[in-house]
């Protein structure tokens, strides 16, 4: 079986690091946890013992993210506790941001997705056939490239019955032929194997809704499908 996780980061699902990019300030998820330390503590060097930061370095920090961002902090003055700094609408709104492109990458490093390795026999622009263990594939394809691994996420393969007339009336160019292997079910989605041939299996995700329609279970038939542009094909020369 040939699967691979968040390859469409470089890094492994609990790895990976998001980076939000503002004009030209780039905010970390350092940055977003001191914003955050500074609102819960009321103030800047409060903020920087919780973290273990020195008060310079975080005070330095805070003003290179408002030279690009505007007002992040804000200073109040008197009261009981003396005063202290809390964070402007604009920094909440840069924490909501970056928690969004969070969520996105999260999504993405997540989900598997399928390698084929193959050799490119025919182009057409920017898609090509590409002759992989599984048979053939339609997949972009950079140019100058032959031998190549041609990867699709899981969540852009659609299983559909064999029996199935729709089969001759979709957008779905690539299909393949296989049989289910593994279900794993989590709430209201399914992660399903299939074992397309060549030693290359595929993985896709599907609702639970569709995994009942289609009664599947392990030793059942099915049809693997994904569209051409769903297909990403790699140079894997050395």
């Amino acid at each position: 079986m040939v699967t691979r996780q968040g390859e469409g980061t470089g890094v492994g699902a609990r790895d990976f690091e998001p980076r939000l990019r503002v004009d030209d300030v780039t905010v970390t998820g350092r940055d977003v946890e001191m914003l955050r330390a500074i609102d819960r503590h009321g103030s800047m060097s409060a903020a920087a013992d919780a973290l273990g930061r020195s008060y310079p370095h975080l005070q330095r920090r805070v003003v290179e993210l408002e030279e690009a961002l505007g007002s992040l902090t804000t200073r109040v003055r008197g009261g009981e506790g003396g005063g202290g700094t809390e964070l402007t609408p604009e920094a909440r709104a840069v924490i909501r941001r970056f928690e969004r492109l969070r969520i996105e990458l999260a999504g993405v490093t997540a989900t598997a997705e399928s390698v084929f390795p193959g050799t490119v026999v025919e182009r057409r622009g920017e898609l090509a056939t590409v002759e992989t263990p599984a048979g053939e594939l339609t997949a972009r394809v950079p140019p100058g490239t032959t031998e190549v691994e041609v990867a699709v996420r899981a969540d852009a393969v659609v299983l559909i019955d064999p029996d199935s007339t729709d089969r001759t009336h979709t957008s779905l160019r690539n299909q393949l032929p296989g049989t289910v292997t593994r279900v794993d079910r989590e709430g209201t989605v399914a992660n399903v194997t299939v074992d397309v041939g060549g030693g290359v299996a595929v993985e896709s995700v599907i609702t639970a809704e569709s995994l009942a329609r289609l009664d599947l279970a392990p030793g059942e038939a099915v049809v693997a499908a994904f569209k051409s542009t769903a297909a990403r094909a790699t140079g894997s020369e050395v």
